[in-house]
């Protein structure tokens, strides 16, 4: 299904070499803010006390919030839990502060708000367990990027699955970067959508690199670079349909979705964005710059009859 259909085709190439400097930049200033701000990690990754408590009507999620929040704490995770009366509370550490005196502290809070509140358990999560995920999520990162690689080289060709890892994680890094400048809070929900990001990016450039090999294959007079702008500009219709209905459902959740869904939310819509633009301008010039050829793509045998040393053997009428 397509929208429209280009009669000629957009030359992307030609502008590559300026786009892909303005990524290089970007990616830079991702770094750049990592390391000089770094992450703001949630409870999950740090430690603190998890609460749960019920209510006896469903719970106005806001109240609770604005409730803990004049004690002091910033980026507190409020979320239902189960029913729409039972919440869970997460909270970071306080130095000099211990797990039972802040539930005590904020169940009393809590109260004074509304006197239906009950305190139904609470725990606290030691940094111990936060290294563990933080472990497991670099883990979990490192055998996607993997994955994809293999695949990428098994299906296609090894230059294009250099340029697409470069590609996917120009965009995992500048999200990041948006959170370290910004200093969102970095939790599971969000590390999720970085993965979910790395999936959908990859997708979208082995739909561009298909459709290279395909026109390797069909369009002999092309040179490479007028195969690549013709690709593009083929699945520009499959873009606008595909990344569009996507980002109006990301966008639903992040103005509708609440403080639950809206970090997550915020990462897939950055991870979308760049995905489109790093598969268009990125990966794909990245694999014209490494060299891709026809002779990559389209491999003919020679004939018993022919003399392998002849340029043309193997070649078809």
């Amino acid at each position: 299904m397509e929208f429209f259909k280009i009669r000629k085709d957009i030359p992307f190439m030609r502008h590559a070499l300026i786009f892909n400097v303005v990524s290089l930049v970007t990616f830079l200033a991702a770094v750049f803010f990592l390391f000089s701000r770094g992450l703001h990690l949630s409870v999950e990754f740090t430690g603190g006390t998890v609460m749960e408590v019920s209510y006896s009507q469903p719970a106005d999620l806001n109240r609770v919030r604005d409730a803990v929040a004049k004690l002091g704490y910033a980026d507190v995770q409020v979320q239902n839990f189960g029913t729409a009366r039972d919440v869970i509370i997460r909270l970071p550490v306080q130095k000099g502060v211990s797990s039972a005196q802040q539930s005590e502290k904020v169940l009393a809070a809590l109260k004074s708000d509304d006197a239906g509140v009950s305190l139904r358990r609470t725990e606290f999560v030691g940094p111990q367990v936060g290294d563990e995920l933080a472990t497991d999520g670099l883990k979990a990162l490192g055998m996607v990027v993997a994955g994809i690689m293999i695949y990428l080289a098994v299906r296609f060709e090894w230059k294009f699955a250099v340029a697409a890892i470069i590609a996917n994680l120009h965009d995992v890094i500048i999200i990041l970067g948006f959170f370290a400048f910004f200093q969102w809070e970095f939790s599971l929900a969000v590390l999720a959508a970085v993965l979910a990001v790395l999936g959908y990016s990859v997708n979208e450039s082995v739909v561009i690199f298909d459709r290279i090999r395909e026109n390797f294959r069909r369009f002999r007079k092309m040179n490479t670079v007028e195969i690549i702008d013709n690709a593009i500009t083929s699945t520009i219709s499959r873009t606008i349909i595909t990344h569009g209905s996507t980002q109006i459902m990301v966008l639903s959740m992040l103005l509708f979705g609440g403080e639950t869904l809206h970090y997550f939310a915020m990462a897939l819509t950055i991870g979308i964005l760049f995905g489109i633009y790093s598969s268009v301008f990125v990966a794909a010039a990245i694999a014209m710059w490494l060299g891709i050829k026809r002779e990559d793509m389209v491999k003919n045998p020679v004939r018993k009859d022919e003399d392998p040393n002849d340029p043309n053997a193997g070649a078809t009428v």
